[in-house]
């Protein structure tokens, strides 16, 4: 017996194996840009049920897919009602492993895992080498497939199995149970229907029993979204929510109508074929799903708010003045990416400013914000970048073309800031887990230079807003001030260290920290100098 359950436990890691070398494989071989695809659905509930469909199929994972959504919804890209649209979409794109498990691919098992392993070898192109990533992870899948199904076989000849079987069939609510249980510990809904079907395929499980087991499999996939909410804001959590309760209102539905399904489902596959049967099962359960919920997505996204109540104010990545409708009046357009640029070098100092004080004072939420926020800043420069990329092309006269060419500029170096404040926020994490202790004069003079360039990128900021070359001048003063202490600063640390007043691991990240503020403060220096028109 124990020699049969290690081939059945060796079997789900051959198939789990097989399905992420498949997943991995088709998402090289369509490219890395899934996410972009996603991000540029429209609002329509179909086209994003759809999306969610395509993206699973390729990825071969419903958890990869919910897990991205989740992290787009928590961004701000995607609303509620899109993100639920894209996992309905999820659920049913996961049911093509089931279909392409169900083929009776035996005899050819050893065949696939040669050809794929031939292609990965020798083809020269890199799209030849990822299908043939696929058809060698498709081949050990199917290994994993008949290993399960040969350990599972001598169970039919077990009265205490046998008799169990025969009581969670009459049982669903016990089926569903252990579905649920079975995808939540495996982490895979696929590895479970694999599971199911191998078992089915030995004469272990009838249709009626593996159908509340497939719908308990659709219940415990549900936890990548759950895992994958937990530290993300509160539409996100909603859409996790979403997902639990489309999955387990839509099992409770079709429990109470289990007897005209299995009829459906053995009048559409083939007599005899349970691997089919059970594949069959598992699309027309989320297709017809899907069906049912799409006339009343509204008023399940209000009941959704209701179980999840709150105010949703998300991380939002877009911008928040830029009109493209303003772009063929070049001065109103170009005044609204000042306001722009200059929210988004609001944003990337405040995230250097809470950077240095968690130095100071370390604060777990302080560097979650900045880790969050950081991915803000970036995607503001691409709005920004594009924005005035498409401005470009109108007339401007020679000032507004200064100004346009000028923010150009500004904007790579805010970018740059917003990076040094994500840097500060992760050395002052690493300071606090590595325990790495500073002298009393270093921290003062720590804090002391944490003001001034403070300061200084405050000063440059408000010089680009206006445009007023006298605060610009007055800007690039604060900078060579900061530069000036910053000397001073690593001269007396370094006096500290030869007279071993200091730590030497302190002192290496004092050193590093130094250059960061110094190179933040260099940014600031820079787009102060833009205004003057120095640049």
């Amino acid at each position: 017996m124990l020699v049969y359950f290690l081939g059945f436990l060796g079997g789900i890691a051959l198939f789990m194996y097989g399905m992420q070398l498949m997943g991995d494989g088709l998402q090289k071989a369509a490219g890395a840009k899934l996410q972009k695809i996603l991000e540029a659905m429209t609002g329509v509930l179909a086209m994003g049920i759809l999306l969610g469909a395509v993206v699973t199929a390729v990825l071969q994972a419903s958890g990869a897919t919910t897990v991205m959504t989740v992290g787009l919804v928590n961004a701000g890209l995607l609303t509620l009602k899109q993100g639920f649209g894209i996992i309905m979409g999820a659920n049913v794109g996961t049911t093509i492993t089931a279909q392409l498990i169900a083929f009776k691919l035996s005899n050819y098992i050893t065949v696939l895992i040669f050809i794929g392993f031939l292609m990965q070898l020798l083809a020269k192109r890199r799209r030849g080498k990822y299908l043939g990533q696929v058809i060698l992870g498709f081949g050990i899948l199917m290994l994993g497939m008949d290993m399960m199904g040969r350990a599972v076989m001598p169970l039919r000849a077990y009265p205490g199995f046998v008799d169990f079987i025969s009581y969670f069939s009459g049982n669903p609510l016990l089926g569903i149970f252990i579905g649920t249980v079975m995808t939540v510990l495996i982490q895979s809904s696929s590895a479970t229907i694999g599971i199911l079907i191998a078992m089915a395929g030995q004469g272990l499980i009838p249709l009626e029993g593996a159908i509340p087991v497939l719908l308990g499999d659709n219940i415990g996939t549900c936890i990548t979204a759950v895992l994958a909410s937990l530290r993300a804001n509160l539409t996100a959590k909603r859409v996790a929510i979403a997902h639990v309760l489309f999955n387990v209102i839509g099992s409770i539905i079709f429990v109470i109508f289990m007897r005209w399904f299995v009829e459906i489902v053995m009048y559409v596959s083939p007599a005899g074929d349970i691997a089919r049967q059970i594949a069959n099962a598992h699309s027309a359960f989320n297709i017809i799903n899907t069906l049912l919920f799409m006339p009343f997505v509204n008023p399940f996204i209000k009941l959704v708010q209701r179980i999840v109540p709150g105010d949703a104010e998300g991380i939002s990545l877009r911008p928040v003045y830029l009109d493209k409708a303003m772009l063929n009046t070049p001065s109103i357009g170009l005044s609204l990416a000042v306001k722009e640029v200059v929210r988004m070098g609001n944003l990337a100092c405040k995230n250097v400013r809470l950077g240095m004080e968690s130095i100071h004072t370390f604060d777990t939420d302080k560097v979650k914000y900045v880790l969050e926020h950081e991915p803000v800043v970036d995607s503001l420069e691409r709005e920004i970048t594009d924005y005035l990329t498409d401005m470009s092309t109108a007339q401007l006269d020679e000032s507004l073309s200064v100004r346009h060419t000028g923010l150009l500029h500004a904007i790579n170096d805010i970018e740059r800031i917003g990076d040094h404040g994500e840097t500060l926020a992760k050395k002052s994490r690493m300071i606090f887990e590595d325990e790495v202790h500073f002298s009393q004069e270093a921290k003062e003079e720590l804090a002391k230079l944490s003001q001034m360039v403070l300061c200084a990128s405050s000063r440059s900021l408000e010089a680009l807003e206006k445009n007023d070359k006298a605060i610009a001048a007055d800007a690039v003063r604060l900078c060579r001030e900061v530069k000036h202490f910053q000397k001073e600063i690593r001269k007396n640390h370094i006096t500290r260290l030869n007279e071993h007043r200091c730590d030497p691991v302190a002192g290496f990240v004092m050193l590093e920290l130094l250059i960061n503020m110094k190179r933040v403060s260099d940014h600031s220096k820079n787009i102060a100098q833009l205004v003057q028109g120095t640049f």
